[in-house]
Formats: C-alpha cells, sequence, structure tokens
C-alpha cells in the first residue's frame, strides 16, 4: 500500500511518532506510554488505524517496550530483515501504511508461543473495550475478553 493514502494522518503524527513510524526510530525504555498499561483493548496503527495488537496478549517482558505473544487474528503484519545493529534483527511494519512498529524476538514465553512483540508505544493507538464498536473495532472485541 502506498504511503501517500495517509499523508494526511502522517502530517498530524509528532515528532517521536513520525520518527519510530517513518524512519524506523526506537522510543527510549521505559518511556513509553503503553509499557506499563494493561487496560482491555486493541491496539491499533497510529497512522493507518489497522488493528495490531489485542491487551490479551499484552505481557510484561521487562524490556521497557510493550511486548505481545502474538498479533491480533486477521493482522498481516510485514517482517523484514533489520541489519541494522551488531546482530540480525526481525523488524515488524504495519501492512497498509508500512509503519515501523518495532521488532520480533523468539525469546518470548514458551507457554505463549515463545515470541515477544517488542513494539514502540509511538507507533500505536489504544482502543478501550467499551469504545470498540463505536470507534469500529466491534468485531475484534472476540479477542480482548
Amino acid at each position: 500500500m502506498s504511503k501517500e493514502k495517509y499523508q494526511a494522518q502522517i502530517d498530524q503524527l509528532d515528532a517521536l511518532q513520525y520518527e519510530v513510524t517513518q524512519n524506523a526510530g526506537t522510543e527510549r525504555p521505559f518511556s513509553g506510554q503503553y509499557d506499563d498499561f494493561y487496560q482491555k483493548g486493541i491496539y491499533v496503527d497510529v497512522v493507518s488505524g489497522e488493528a495490531l495488537f489485542s491487551s490479551a496478549d499484552k505481557y510484561d517482558a521487562g524490556c521497557g517496550w510493550p511486548s505481545f505473544s502474538k498479533p491480533i487474528p486477521g493482522s498481516s503484519l510485514v517482517e523484514k530483515s533489520d541489519k541494522t545493529l551488531l546482530r540480525e534483527r526481525t523488524e515488524v511494519r504495519s501492512p497498509q501504511a508500512d509503519s515501523h512498529l518495532g521488532h520480533v524476538f523468539d525469546d518470548g514465553p514458551s507457554q505463549l508461543g515463545g515470541l515477544r512483540y517488542c513494539i514502540n508505544s509511538a507507533a500505536l493507538r489504544f482502543i478501550p473495550l467499551e469504545e470498540m464498536d463505536q470507534a469500529g473495532y466491534g468485531q475484534y472485541k472476540e479477542f480482548v475478553d
């Protein structure tokens, strides 16, 4: 999908949101609003609004960024090889707006599938469970409860 479709939303991002989603930046650990945050709902791409993760799959990995065991069903995150640090990592991007979200690692809890989606808060917008119908995300409520 072309980023031009989302230019109006990109223009509304604050400096950190822009740096993270458009330049593959990373927020400081333990600084994001969703790191220590456990309300019921879903997390969507701050640019496109596409559903990405459910609060039911969020856990405290102690790494300083929101961590999820898996994407919300129906999401088709894009994975890319990232060789910008000393070791190769797997970058995770949103499929529609191509927003950089964070990385996925294979060091998550084995009982949850073994993955840790380490995601920047700045790439996310939270939709509380009680507002999901009104916001157009009612079809995802079954994955939150």
